[in-house]
């Protein structure tokens, strides 16, 4: 763990990466369980983040457009209901994008992109300070769950978390629960939370949105495995994997998967692992909330919603929230 002055321009980059070790203990945990699964932070390399940005772009993926219309027709009022002097915080900030609609009206004191993929972060933070030379930046590469680096690196007062994108929905609602708790224990007494949601809606509207034709979410969730074999000296051939995606509709969830071709070994972290024909691995839930269920699940986290924003067709929201 280190902590280094970017080369250029004049924003601070601290490095709280997890080990490679503790990487490996994950992958094999994962693929040790009777269902295998990945967790979905081995999406977020480089090259996967730069994926994740192309399926935004993709037709069939309204989260992101949506909720940049949002955004940007409600910037002013967002703004309003903040204070003019806040640390804005953005756990998984990948290109900073959507930040982009809003700093020009929040004017914050300083803005905290928190992400996984170091390289890729600092590369956003790079652009972000070169168009916006009045706004202190400090990167933190990191887990979008490790707030220990934010205390460190920050003022505690008028904390701002920003948390676009809908990726509250990857968590299960347990764990969205402690996630939001955590957020609450950084937001002290005077903080907001600013988040996206992505509502429940029409199955065939979710099941296209998770398997565009162009077939970049099939990259994006394959990389997963390119990306381990770097971490974990695996072999896996990603050949042998296809895409597999869904909406549950009794539990409001997307689910992601890879489902095996053929039956094979692979090598991973110094263990063999046996795989079926058809058998998965889970790599992502994406679940989806209604307007109730999302503030009862705040609830629980000790906050409250105040300000809601959402779409004519009701696809998605942005919620401000407050500690209860």
């Amino acid at each position: 763990m280190n902590s280094m002055p970017a080369l250029r321009n004049r924003y601070r980059f601290i490095d709280r990466a997890p080990a490679v070790s503790d990487a490996c203990n994950d992958i094999l945990a994962g693929l040790s369980q009777p269902r295998k699964c990945i967790s979905p932070r081995f999406f977020y390399d480089d090259t996967g983040s730069a994926l994740f940005e192309e399926i935004t772009r993709q037709p069939e993926y309204y989260p992101t457009r949506t909720e940049r219309q949002l955004l940007h027709a409600h910037a002013g009022d967002i703004a309003a209901a903040l204070p003019s002097d806040c640390t804005l915080l953005e756990p998984g900030a990948g290109s900073c994008e959507k930040v982009r609609l809003l700093l020009d009206d929040i004017r914050p004191a300083c803005y905290v992109p928190m992400d996984i993929a170091g390289g890729f972060l600092c590369q956003a933070a790079d652009s972000l300070c070169r168009e916006y030379p009045w706004l202190p930046v400090t990167a933190i590469a990191a887990e979008f769950n490790q707030f220990s680096a934010v205390d460190e690196a920050v003022p505690a007062r008028n904390r701002v978390v920003f948390y676009p994108g809908s990726t509250l929905g990857n968590f299960s609602p347990q764990a969205a629960t402690t996630f939001l708790s955590g957020i609450r224990t950084v937001l002290g007494e005077d903080g907001h939370l600013l988040i996206g949601v992505d509502m429940h809606k029409d199955a065939d509207v979710l099941n296209a949105a998770y398997n565009d034709r162009a077939g970049i979410t099939a990259r994006f969730n394959l990389n997963a495995l390119a990306h381990i074999n770097r971490v974990a000296q695996a072999d896996f051939d990603l050949d042998d994997f296809e895409h597999l995606a869904f909406y549950n509709c009794d539990q409001r969830r997307i689910e992601m998967h890879l489902r095996c071709r053929r039956a094979h070994r692979a090598r991973c972290a110094g263990q063999h692992l046996d795989f079926a024909a058809g058998e998965t691995i889970h790599t992502e839930y994406s679940h989806k909330y209604t307007v109730a269920s999302f503030k009862q699940l705040v609830k629980e986290a000790g906050l409250a919603v105040t300000r809601q924003w959402q779409d004519d067709k009701g696809w998605f929201s942005v919620f401000l929230c407050q500690p209860a």
